[in-house]
């Protein structure tokens, strides 16, 4: 009898990637599903999660699967297809009896503002488009699991930076702008607290959560970095990259009225609340479940992620 695979949906992304280095450190058999990738050291399928049969196909012969899907940044695209993929994944999960690990995001706390910090039990009434799309998709796991129909745990992330996260806060406004030498760009308001998840904090957390089943059933929210403020992360890269930029922070009416001719900032504008107020998620729960996990600094995570666009940092 073949071995069970430990299988990654949307495996070419930044945290598809990172839970694919963990299983492959780690020694578990692996397969990366993705429309496009190349790898070698795994195997490699292609599947449209949008269609029952890829879904069972995608994770025949597994024995955990973990969506890391990212969708296009749209909230009718996510309304659309997120409840879709994940039905079709807990079918799939069920019909071959594998534990689904599903890398969540926040977006569906509300309404705002939000208790500081925010944990597990925070009221889940989001008045925004891209959180109703993610509760409603949430909410069909964790039906699912409690009918017993499959076993999963579902594990949320806040933004997320690290190598090769170029849809992070972290690229967007920080270090794709120093690459090309230009000035850090901020759409919230100077000063506001925000927490941030690594990548790669973030694929331990969900191997360690798939591999401990007294975690499954639930939410939880994966470790976070300190509460850090924009000024604070530009003089981390600043000091990594040996460079002297400066923040700017653009204005809320012009953020606005620049959304009328740029549709992917027209997508952020529902989503500013995160970066206007303070916005700390707590990670304790899980902490205290796993008192001996390790949270990545931002110096040391800054540092691998600008190694990972190429540029060796100072020092």
């Amino acid at each position: 009898m073949p071995t069970k695979k430990h299988t990654v949906l949307g495996a070419s992304g930044a945290m598809g990637q990172a839970v694919l280095r963990v299983l492959v450190e780690q020694g578990f058999p692996a397969r990366a599903v993705s429309r496009q990738m190349g790898r070698t050291d795994v195997e490699v399928m292609p599947a449209d999660l949008l269609r029952p049969e890829e879904a069972r196909k995608a994770v025949a012969d597994s024995s955990h699967v973990y969506l890391c899907v990212g969708l296009p940044y749209q909230a009718t695209v996510w309304k659309r297809d997120w409840p879709i993929v994940m039905q079709n994944v807990i079918d799939a999960c069920a019909e071959e009896g594998a534990t689904l690990i599903f890398l969540d995001n926040i977006y569906l706390y509300g309404p705002t503002p939000l208790p500081v910090p925010f944990d597990e039990t925070t009221s889940q009434q989001p008045t925004t488009r891209k959180g109703q799309a993610r509760k409603r998709t949430a909410d069909l796991l964790m039906q699912a699991m409690a009918a017993g129909k499959v076993r999963g745990v579902i594990g949320r992330s806040a933004d997320f930076y690290g190598p090769g996260a170029t849809f992070s806060p972290f690229y967007i406004a920080f270090l794709e702008r120093m690459l090309q030498g230009k000035g850090p760009q901020w759409v919230g308001r100077p000063g506001v607290r925000h927490t941030y998840a690594n990548v790669d904090d973030n694929a331990r957390a969900l191997v360690a959560l798939a591999l401990d089943e007294s975690t499954h059933g639930q939410a939880w929210h994966l470790p976070v970095g300190p509460p850090i403020t924009p000024d604070e992360i530009i003089a981390i890269f600043n000091e990594q990259r040996g460079s002297d930029f400066q923040i700017s922070y653009l204005p809320a009416f012009l953020r606005k009225a620049l959304s009328l001719f740029m549709p992917p900032l027209r997508e952020v504008n529902e989503m500013v609340y995160q970066f206007n107020e303070p916005y700390l998620m707590s990670a304790e729960m899980f902490l205290a479940h796993f008192p001996d996990f390790r949270v990545t600094p931002y110096e040391e995570g800054i540092a691998a992620m600008i190694r990972s666009f190429n540029e060796e940092p100072v020092g």
